[in-house]
């Protein structure tokens, strides 16, 4: 195959032979728990001591929600620069995001921004934040855990892009947070299957998440297995036994994955770096797991993006700030210029394609294209 007839898309799932091997033990009816045994692995992957597996990202998020007893009118904070799916979670409880900017350098939120919020609107219906890993990259987590022991918030974090990703060492999962949730098919990156992951190390709130996520109910030991009794309100967050399955796989392989992203992302930024109208991510920084390669287009992004597509190549956008979408912009009158840093970035940033099974000759195809397109640009 000559490489003009490649088609590189944005992202494509992984398939090994593990996942195919589980995948059939579950079609077969082999006596084995697949989430159970997904759970007791991910803690051992992460170091996690609790974890509970659910139907998607967006259920853990939503679960995770319901385990802090989010109530009508209780304010939850995240960056404007998420997946929808952050806010969407607190709005289903009629509680309020509260959208805070981004940082100059980075597309997570900014830190003094969310403290200065946090000082200036001290209030019991303040109940947590959420700290999106974007690309797998972390903000400074020490000073977000210090300023919710200030102020009496929670710490939920977003981690669907940051599977096996570490801070200071440790796995994100693990580095201090109330509840972290995991999301084994990512936005914009959607794998075969569907499932998600929430991870605690307080034996209260994991209590609580795993009895609210099969619908609150309970049943006695010792009595007939369809005896039941319903104790809150709940509902169904449970992960397929065959999901499950090929997931066990993709946890095992991650580390493996991670390794393989950022070789990819050294080959891009070596043959990007002082292309005209290109600027390429920092590299300096060794614990970027690299689930995302975003780079910034000086003019006209959705252009280049469309030259991108024409030649066979798919790209991503992370994200849509929330202030611009039609529901949170309308239901909390905000203005465009009102996250000035974000709306900035949104209008430059491009995923490139970047996976594990993305050959050598897949990157230099890649990398030739964005060349020629940027040499057009004027």
């Amino acid at each position: 195959m000559k490489n003009e007839e490649l088609n590189i898309p944005f992202h494509k799932y992984e398939s090994s032979r593990d996942a195919h091997s589980n995948v059939s033990d579950a079609l077969d009816g082999e006596n084995i728990n697949h989430v159970q045994e997904l759970e007791a692995e991910f803690n051992e992957y992460i170091g996690s001591q609790y974890a509970l597996a659910t139907s998607h990202g967006t259920s853990a998020l939503h679960l995770a929600m319901l385990a802090l007893e989010l109530k009508r009118g209780d304010k939850v904070i995240c960056s404007v620069n998420a997946h929808p799916s952050v806010p969407e979670v607190v709005r289903h409880f009629d509680a309020e995001p509260v959208f805070i900017d981004i940082a100059e350098d980075s597309y997570n939120i900014n830190l003094d921004k969310l403290e200065s919020y946090l000082e200036e609107n001290k209030s019991k219906k303040l109940k947590a934040v959420i700290i999106t890993h974007l690309g797998g990259v972390t903000v400074d987590l020490d000073r977000v855990y210090s300023m919710a022991n200030v102020y009496g918030v929670k710490i939920v974090e977003d981690a669907s892009d940051a599977l096996g990703a570490t801070y200071k060492g440790k796995k994100i999962g693990v580095t201090g947070a109330d509840i972290v949730c995991f999301n084994f098919s990512p936005h914009l990156k959607k794998n075969i299957c569907n499932g998600g992951m929430l991870v605690s190390s307080d034996e209260e709130i994991m209590q609580r998440a795993r009895l609210l996520a099969n619908h609150a109910m309970v049943r006695d030991e010792n009595a007939l297995e369809y005896i039941y009794d319903v104790i809150d309100i709940g509902n169904d967050y449970s992960l397929s036994d065959l999901n499950a399955a090929y997931i066990r796989a993709q946890v095992k392989e991650q580390d493996a994955s991670i390794t393989r992203q950022k070789e990819i992302a050294s080959l891009y930024s070596k043959a990007l770096d002082g292309v005209a109208h290109i600027a390429i991510p920092d590299m300096s920084n060794e614990e970027n797991p690299f689930s995302l390669y975003i780079i910034k287009i000086d003019k006209n992004r959705d252009s280049f993006a469309v030259a991108l597509k024409e030649e066979g190549i798919g790209t991503g956008l992370h994200y849509i700030p929330l202030h611009l979408l039609t529901y949170y912009k309308s239901k909390y009158a905000l203005r465009v210029n009102d996250f000035p840093v974000a709306l900035r970035s949104f209008q430059q940033v491009l995923s490139l394609p970047i996976y594990a099974s993305m050959s050598d000759e897949d990157v230099q195809f890649v990398i030739k294209k964005v060349k020629k397109i940027a040499q057009t640009r004027v």
